[in-house]
């Protein structure tokens, strides 16, 4: 039986916030455009919210450390209500305003939330269980691209328009509503152990100046600047899949479908490969080259099916909006799968490196943050680029260099991965400074 104090038990709450938060949000624009008709308008909020992200994600490991991830996610599970509840007001007024400034907004509240996940996901569990963890959360997180998925493709199997119903805006805010508030019941670290009695590595929060200080020393961790072109690569091809792919070559019922299948495929590879990099027969830098060797692969066969695909239309053509039931659509769901499988697995990747660089929640804390920010930074610039009308082929060419030129700076990483951190001496002094602190309590 779960203890409600294991790491497990946490992680899987983070799981079920994430999944009525962010993963709604997935579900939304993963229809491309936000479910709109006009994909210009989420295209530009969009960019507000990745260059919020960006600016906030930064900033966003200190705050955490500070107040706590509980109430980060809470706040940050708020703005994606707000968001939702912007393109319902569009759907009625046409003012794209309030969506682009609730998506800015919404941009500081993810890196929040996610700052918080991250820490939580890479810092609670063993070093000999954290690719299953990260395997779980990514499950459950994406069940909420699935459900959110089916909701609209629900509410809308017998329209033909190119914009989603209002009763699918309001169903996403009710259901990010509820993810916000779910953060509440969240433990704070301290009152976490894991099954063998070892409790999370916590330190106080020292100090403003000296957090910021650890924000800014990041950038002069080579590990981490190597990580650089995978975490600005991770979320750049969401821009042209969802619109470039998705909004302009289907009809909204299909768009819906084709998510759907996006994000179940997700699932699926993300509960596989986070057993893989857990895999005992192996070291864990072992376990590391296993894994980017089985990322190359797929990067390679995803993006050479998707430039066979993108050559048969031009962004210049008019909206072909396919159904399902067009003859010529099975090929295209299968690219679009393969698509979400790779999104999984590289995204689960990136958060295994960063936690098996350290086991410490602060700096993990840290690390989180400097991921989603440069993350956002990439996804503004890949959404700002869609926005000016940028050409579908060129489009799918950046992103498929990006990621190729991830790989191998990524490798060096890999290669320099410890078989365990728990021998470090600052690990063992704070492990003795949390035990003593509790037996003061």
């Amino acid at each position: 039986m779960l203890r409600y104090s294991s790491p497990l038990t946490q992680v899987v709450i983070v799981g079920l916030i994430c999944f009525l938060t962010s993963g709604m949000f997935n579900a939304l624009n993963g229809m491309g455009g936000g479910g709109q008709l006009n994909t210009e308008v989420a295209a530009n909020a969009n960019v507000a919210l990745y260059t919020c992200f960006a600016v906030g994600g930064l900033f966003a490991g200190p705050i955490v450390n500070k107040i706590g991830p509980s109430l980060a996610m809470a706040l940050g599970g708020l703005t994606y209500a707000l968001y939702s509840g912007s393109l319902l007001y569009y759907n009625h007024q046409q003012q794209d305003g309030f969506p682009i400034a609730s998506g800015a907004i919404l941009g500081l509240g993810a890196a929040l939330l996610w700052t918080g996940q991250g820490a939580i996901m890479l810092s609670y569990p063993s070093e000999s269980n954290k690719g299953e963890y990260i395997g779980i959360f990514w499950v459950i997180f994406n069940l909420g691209g699935v459900i959110g998925s089916i909701i609209p493709l629900a509410l809308n199997w017998n329209s033909t328009a190119g914009s989603v119903n209002d009763g699918t805006y309001i169903g996403f805010i009710i259901l990010m509503g509820l993810g916000s508030l779910m953060a509440l019941l969240l433990l704070s670290p301290h009152k976490v152990t894991r099954d063998d009695g070892q409790p999370v590595i916590i330190q106080q929060f020292p100090s403003w100046k000296e957090e910021i200080t650890g924000v800014l020393k990041i950038f002069l961790d080579w590990k981490m600047l190597a990580l650089f072109p995978m975490f600005i690569a991770s979320n750049w091809f969401y821009a042209y899949q969802f619109n470039g792919v998705n909004a302009f070559y289907f009809n909204v019922r299909t768009r819906a479908f084709n998510s759907l299948w996006y994000w179940t495929a997700q699932i699926l590879a993300a509960f596989f490969f986070g057993k893989l990099l857990d895999w005992s027969k192996f070291g864990r830098k072992s376990r590391g080259i296993l894994g980017i060797s089985y990322i190359t692969i797929i990067l390679m066969g995803a993006w050479i099916g998707g430039l066979f695909f993108q050559l048969t239309y031009k962004r210049e053509d008019p909206n072909i909006n396919m159904d399902l039931y067009n003859p010529s659509y099975f090929p295209r769901i299968i690219l679009f799968i393969v698509y979400g499988l790779f999104d999984s697995v590289y995204q689960c990747f990136a958060y295994w490196i960063m936690g098996a660089l350290t086991n410490d929640t602060n700096v993990l804390a840290r690390y989180a943050g400097y991921y989603k920010a440069v993350q956002s930074a990439g996804g503004a610039i890949s959404w700002r680029i869609d926005a000016v009308g940028t050409s579908y082929l060129v489009q799918l060419i950046i992103c498929w260099a990006l990621l190729a030129i991830s790989i191998p700076f990524a490798f060096l990483v890999v290669l320099n991965i410890k078989q365990t951190n728990y021998d470090s001496k600052s690990i063992k002094e704070k492990v003795a400074a949390t035990n003593n602190s509790e037996i003061s309590a």
